[in-house]
């Protein structure tokens, strides 16, 4: 199983990071030491200071498959739901100035907590709200239909780079308003649409 997970797909949050709009998905991977239950804490990582939230769709693949068309990337969906990639933005911002992967900042243990996962029905992927309260102060509020590149664009760009495989997981990208965590946060996500789930930082 593999945690793909896309970059910079609403361009209000690349923004907000002074990133460029993306031409093509940016992608990166992530090892599934990196999940964390609905319920279970999420320890602060050791080696940095600046932990941020960025609340996702995500999907489940349940199939393996490769070369998929836009027409059939939807064939491929098991499950929906919500989850968190967790980002040190001081680490990232230091290894992007030296040109460096992310994966120190992106890939580390308990950094994508994964929400309840729904079975796929033919949810409306280009109409799912996405929320995310700290503490019950609403951070961010975004929508699917504001995604750069859609889902089954991001299904189909992976599949002709990688063989998909059953229970791979994709993280689709994070709307606008990510910002710190401390320990002792309580982070909820929420959809209209998906559900809730929470987790404590420790």
């Amino acid at each position: 199983m593999r945690i793909f997970c896309i970059g910079r797909n609403y361009a209000a949050h690349a923004a907000e990071l002074k990133n460029e709009l993306p031409t093509e998905p940016v992608v990166f991977i992530k090892p599934e030491s990196c999940l964390v239950d609905v319920g279970d804490d999420i320890h602060f990582p050791s080696h940095g200071e600046v932990l941020h939230h960025e609340a996702e769709i995500v999907i489940e693949i349940g199939k393996a498959a490769k070369n998929l068309s836009l027409s059939d990337a939807t064939s491929v969906i098991s499950k929906i739901g919500l989850g968190i990639d967790l980002t040190l933005r001081d680490v990232q911002e230091h290894l992007k100035s030296k040109k460096l992967p992310w994966e120190k900042a992106k890939a580390f243990d308990y950094s994508s907590p994964l929400g309840v996962m729904l079975e796929f029905d033919g949810q409306d992927l280009k109409d799912l709200h996405i929320s995310c309260r700290v503490n019950g102060e609403l951070r961010q509020n975004g929508n699917t239909a504001e995604m750069i590149f859609s889902v089954e664009e991001i299904i189909s760009h992976l599949s002709n780079i990688w063989a998909l495989q059953k229970g791979d997981l994709i993280y689709t990208g994070t709307p606008s308003g990510v910002g710190p965590l401390v320990r002792g946060d309580k982070i909820e996500v929420i959809s209209e649409q998906l559900g809730q789930s929470s987790w404590t930082i420790c």
